[in-house]
């Protein structure tokens, strides 16, 4: 993938964008267990008070809570709460800005509160509070009252409601003292157990002052679950963006992917293309940029995704209880035993299933486009025996992968529910010591199960990463193959008077890795309006010969000149311009005859056209069709014969009005008295065009301006047919084999 990186340069942008999304997503869904667990603790368990800071006090508690305090504890409760001028008791309500801020005094709060509880309803914490010795001090109070005073030092059998006004009869000194006895008996409590019993002196404050909790905790109910609704909507708003986008993302990285593919293909000469058969390169062009697709369509915002939301929930986990993490780190640790375990078994597999579909389409492409060979052979066994080779093989790696893939399902969800399982069997203890509250665990089974999501999303990714891994190689290696034949930077144009020429200036020829030239020594020249023909037996370089013109091929020795110009001097869209060719193999388009004519000349007229065609003779069979020029092609044009497809294509070559005619063996398929008409309509109607014939056929070239005879990739002769006969011992074998001697001598 690495590989293909540049192609998402453009859309960084988009990226960033999925990036914030994804993040904004996260938050949400890692928020959702913070709000279950106060709908769970403060929502239901607490009757909707939030905290220990009550929004009202009345005037004894605040008088009471301060027993408990210290002087700057005091200041800032003091400092918090303001007298309610209504109020017909004095009441005390928390001010504006004590509210924005409740953390720091809610600290405060705790304990006091805490202390008053357990004072008012648990005797033995009055025994635990060493008061003794309060009498000798108390008997200087201001009461005189020594009776007072002692029952201060002794409050093992006093009653609750009485000792709160015999504690504000200590001095200050023994209150310090108290308060420090306090801390320690508090010490030993677990945080959760003081926190809800400051939570209850809340209540009951409210209570007394008649509030209706009902309503407090409906209220707060309705609240908390609009806000998880709230948070649950933008989390939907962000998931279907960020679909968006990266849909498009994975589209428009794979149109230009296709394009690229395609111009580097149609860039390439048979060097290049012996590296790659046709079917891999289709593969590579369909199903392997598809696959990258997939993966930045899904993958993308899954690979960004996970750990966002792995790494999030580990610390709300930490937030929440880290007492409990160590179950989180047993799943996760044996998530990626799991995941490394499955792809060492997988990923070769995954490496060789790109290589498996390039076999199959190998054998289905070359049993649908021989098939009437295969059935005129009566070979169809064998080629069903092919086919059913590669494509078991093909299957049984699918269904090998697939079986890996289909144990991470059920041992994730083993994992998932052990782990749920592990955390309520702890957890219930930790509720039961009163460390936790039952809304931590919930929301602490969901960070977990939020934790191990985001792993088994990255293992399931298993299936997609390594193909579109694998894919993507072999895109780039297409893409990076570098194609030996290139225009030049400054590219000559031939003079306006140096039109339909060719010359072939002593070439040798050799394809790549080839240990013997083709073509050796080649020197002629074709003028403008000549006809030129070139002959030989089969293998002698004849087509080879023809394909340097447009410069399919460069010469490895040599030049070939067309007007001039040495071709690789040429840009070769002006080259071929001037260059009309027929193919050895007539290749139709699906299309209309009207479409198939005018390939190359888009804007042709109607005149152009039938022109064309009438020279190729090709009118007489167009006009019995019912639709004429609009009939339709089937692909390959397989719906016409082949004299009829060779036509068509001699019609699409005229049609351009080229400088220079290439006929590549191109009237094999007509019959003589059709070659003959061809031949002479296109000198009646193409005197000044050159046109260069490749026959196997002396009738077809005997009335050449000039023939060259090739053996074995060298000139055996080169002169007109009468010349021929008498100095070239291999044209005269040629034509006494094809000809008698009456039609020698005509």
């Amino acid at each position: 993938m690495i590989r293909l990186a540049r192609y998402l340069k453009g859309s960084v942008g988009v990226i960033a964008c999925i990036l914030i999304l994804l993040i904004l997503q996260a938050n949400c869904d890692l928020e959702l267990p913070n709000y279950t667990s106060k709908i769970v603790t403060q929502g239901i368990q607490q009757k909707g008070v939030e905290d220990a800071v009550p929004g009202r006090l009345t005037k004894q508690s605040f008088e009471d809570l301060q027993l408990f305090m210290n002087d700057e504890e005091i200041t800032l409760l003091t400092q918090s709460y303001e007298q309610d001028p209504s109020s017909a008791y004095g009441e005390y309500v928390l001010t504006k800005e004590a509210s924005e801020n409740k953390e720091a005094l809610a600290s405060v709060l705790e304990k006091p509160e805490t202390v008053l509880m357990l004072l008012t309803s648990d005797s033995d914490v009055l025994q635990s509070l060493n008061l003794g010795g309060a009498g000798s001090t108390g008997s200087t109070g201001s009461t005189g009252s020594t009776g007072s005073t002692g029952s201060a030092g002794n409050t093992a059998g006093m009653d609750p409601s009485a000792i709160l006004p015999a504690l504000r009869l200590l001095p200050k000194a023994m209150r310090s003292q108290m308060l420090s006895q306090m801390d320690s008996y508090l010490q030993a409590m677990p945080e959760a157990t003081i926190t809800q019993m400051a939570v209850r002196f809340v209540q009951q404050e409210y209570e007394s002052m008649g509030i209706d909790l009902s309503s407090i905790q409906n209220r707060y109910l309705l609240v908390t679950g609009a806000k998880m609704l709230g948070l649950s909507f933008l989390a939907m708003l962000c998931t279907i963006a960020v679909a968006f986008l990266s849909a498009r993302l994975a589209a428009g990285t794979a149109f230009r992917l296709r394009g690229d593919v395609y111009r580097k293909v149609m860039s390439f000469n048979s060097e290049e293309f012996s590296r790659f058969s046709t079917a891999s390169l289709i593969t590579r062009s369909t199903n392997d940029i598809q696959q990258v697709q997939l993966f930045l369509g899904m993958g993308l915002r899954t690979v960004l995704y996970a750990p966002i939301l792995g790494i999030g929930g580990v610390v709300k986990v930490v937030n929440t209880n880290a007492s409990q993490s160590w179950v989180i780190a047993l799943a996760v640790g044996l998530i990626l035993v799991l995941i490394l375990v499955l792809f060492k078994i997988a990923m070769p597999k995954f490496v060789s299933l790109q290589t498996l579909i390039d076999r199959l389409n190998l054998v289905t492409r070359e049993q649908l486009s021989g098939v009437m060979v295969t059935r005129a052979f009566s070979a169809e066994k064998h080629e069903e025996e092919r086919f059913e080779k590669a494509n078991r093989e093909l299957t049984g790696t699918l269904l090998f992968v697939n079986r890996c893939m289909t144990f991470m399902m059920p041992l994730m969800m083993i994992i998932m529910n052990g782990v749920s399982v592990l955390i309520v069997y702890s957890g219930a203890y930790a509720i039961d010591a009163g460390k936790m509250q039952v809304g931590d665990i919930m929301a602490f089974i969901q960070y977990a199960m939020q934790i191990i999501m985001s792993f088994l999303m990255i293992s399931m990714m298993s299936v997609i990463l390594p193909r579109a891994n694998v894919a993507a190689g072999r895109i780039a290696d297409v893409l990076e193959t570098k194609v030996r034949m290139q225009d030049p930077e400054n590219p000559e144009h031939p003079a306006d008077d140096q039109k339909g020429t060719v010359q072939f200036d002593h070439v040798t020829f050799a394809y790549p890795d080839a240990e013997e030239p083709v073509l050796q020594d080649i020197d002629f020249t074709a003028e403008k309006g000549q006809t030129v023909a070139f002959i030989g037996s089969t293998g002698s370089g004849k087509s080879t010969l023809v394909n340097l013109i447009p410069r399919f091929f460069d010469v490895t020795e040599g030049a070939v000149r067309v007007d001039g110009v040495d071709v690789r001097r040429m840009d070769r869209k002006d080259l071929r311009s001037r260059i009309g060719y027929v193919p050895q193999k007539s290749v139709l388009f699906s299309g209309t005859i009207a479409t198939n004519i005018c390939y190359g000349v888009t804007d042709a007229d109607q005149a152009q056209m039938e022109e064309a065609a009438r020279t190729a003779q090709a009118e007489e069979f167009i006009s019995e069709r019912e639709d004429g020029y609009k009939s339709m092609i089937a692909q390959g044009g397989s719906n016409v014969s082949g004299g009829q497809r060779q036509r068509l294509s001699i019609a699409r070559a005229i049609a351009k009005k080229p400088e220079i005619l290439i006929f590549d063996d191109s009237f094999s398929a007509l019959d003589f008295k059709t070659d003959a008409a061809l031949r002479r309509a296109l000198r009646e109607t193409k005197a000044e065009t050159t046109v260069l014939i490749v026959a196997q056929r002396i009738s077809t070239i005997i009335h050449a301006d000039q023939i060259i005879v090739l053996d074995n990739g060298r000139m055996a002769g080169r002169g007109t047919h009468e010349e021929l006969m008498k100095t070239c011992e291999v044209y005269r074998e040629i034509a006494t084999s094809q000809l008698s001697e009456e039609e020698l001598a005509g």
